[in-house]
């Protein structure tokens, strides 16, 4: 349905909204497999999700109606599967520059696709390609965002809201509908070539850039800095030996507590 929400000039144009669902990255999977074909752009918003996942079938955990949980749809054939990875930049940004108004200095992207205050979790995304050749078909995105939620279960320790930030509310569709419109900007910079540019903003806003802090991989701890994330989206750290190593998803844990 049509909904004027939404500024941009595509992603929201198509917005449904669910009381209740599993997953609204597997009801928009759904969509796109069995129906007719989904304009890209289509946004999907549940009220309460009760299977919520993020990278790895890591769980998302969301109080009904207290926070942001939807998935997107893009059609990003101008992508190669091997720059896949300029899509988390471009959605990951299109998050920061929605609440860096809001938030400030303190907002962070920590790698690859979560959103941080200070050393507390906001929120992330889970970026589900579909892939046709070398070419992606089809990005199922489906972002969890922390808003109006005041408690949060104990073994998220560094789970954090808006709200116990800035101690108000948020109306979560005003809130929706800027992130939407920051994420289509990002998106159309991609496709209009400017790679460079989206790379180069997301290093910049990374956590942990260029400071010295630990991290734990294959059971040992070492200190180092960020310095690059790889074009494929492999992160970069230099020990204190001067030797930078590459590390992809799961390869390296932030010792942040």
């Amino acid at each position: 349905m049509q909904n004027n929400i939404f500024s941009g000039l595509f992603v929201g144009q198509n917005f449904v909204t669910l009381k209740e669902v599993d997953s609204t990255n597997n009801f928009l999977k759904d969509l796109v497999s069995n129906s007719k074909p989904l304009i890209e752009g289509t946004v999907i918003m549940a009220e309460k999700q009760y299977a919520g996942r993020g990278q790895h079938q890591n769980g998302w955990h969301a109080e009904p109606g207290k926070n942001l949980t939807f998935s997107l749809l893009l059609k990003p054939n101008f992508l190669s599967v091997t720059n896949q990875f300029d899509l988390v930049r471009a959605v990951s940004l299109g998050v920061y520059d929605a609440l860096e108004p809001l938030l400030g200095d303190l907002l962070k992207i920590k790698w690859p696709n979560d959103i941080y205050y200070a050393d507390y979790k906001l929120g992330g995304m889970l970026v589900e390609n579909l892939i046709q050749g070398n070419q992606i078909k089809n990005a199922i995105i489906g972002i969890g965002l922390n808003v109006n939620q005041e408690s949060f279960p104990a073994d998220l320790p560094n789970a954090l809201s808006i709200k116990q930030i800035l101690h108000e509310d948020y109306d979560l569709k005003a809130l929706l509908s800027e992130i939407c419109r920051h994420i289509e900007a990002y998106y159309l910079n991609l496709k209009a070539g400017k790679i460079s540019f989206v790379r180069k903003t997301y290093l910049s806003r990374l956590y942990w850039l260029n400071e010295n802090k630990s991290f734990k991989t294959h059971n040992a701890v070492f200190s180092g800095l960020i310095t690059d994330v790889k074009d494929s989206g492999k992160l970069v750290i230099r020990n204190n030996n001067g030797e930078e190593n590459e590390f992809s998803l799961k390869e390296i844990e932030f010792l942040n507590k």
